[in-house]
């Protein structure tokens, strides 16, 4: 009877000790320098004007929204915009994460950071310069990759006013004229 009882508790705690334990622990310092790669893989692209780059390290679903532009869904899309974006002859980039977040299930991440940006202003051609921060949200893959699958960006500079149209300022001063 005695051993009936050893060999039963010691089953049970076998079982409990295989219990307790769903999953492996989250090593979330790897994550964020995975994560930290592909940023520094995504700049690297843009710097080398290489839309093609850029794009294959988001998902196939992934969005971008950057400041004057719609947003941009899929990599289809994605490619289209920054081959115009790059081809600026004045566009020149720089981005650096300042905070990663890892979920604790080890399968989403996000960073958050500060931008540079340079590009040509559409009617006068000349740089112009811009800054703000982005939010960028990381989603492991199945082979063990992490992708971008949301981008965020979000100017800190107020956008230019448009110029007034031509036509309202001649029949305002036409009708400043008229009153004296």
């Amino acid at each position: 009877m005695r051993t009936l009882g050893i060999l039963t508790l010691s089953g049970l705690a076998v079982i409990l000790g295989a219990c307790g334990s769903d999953s492996p622990a989250v090593n979330k310092v790897a994550i964020e320098k995975s994560v930290g790669d592909v940023e520094k893989a995504i700049l690297k692209g843009l710097n080398d004007k290489d839309a093609a780059a850029v794009v294959s390290n988001y998902t196939a679903d992934a969005v971008l929204m950057t400041p004057g532009m719609a947003p941009m869904k899929g990599q289809e899309s994605m490619t289209a915009g920054l081959k115009a974006l790059v081809a600026d002859p004045n566009f020149k980039i720089d981005f650096a994460s300042d905070r990663v977040e890892v979920s604790d299930s080890g399968d989403m991440a996000a960073t958050r950071g500060n931008y540079t940006l340079t590009v040509s202003d559409p009617s006068t051609k000349q740089p112009i310069n811009d800054k703000g921060s982005y939010v960028t949200v990381f989603r492991k893959q199945k082979e063990g990759a992490w992708k971008a699958v949301l981008d965020i960006n979000s100017s800190e500079v107020p956008p230019t006013p448009p110029p007034a149209p031509k036509a309202a300022a001649k029949k305002k001063a036409a009708k400043k004229g008229k009153k004296h």
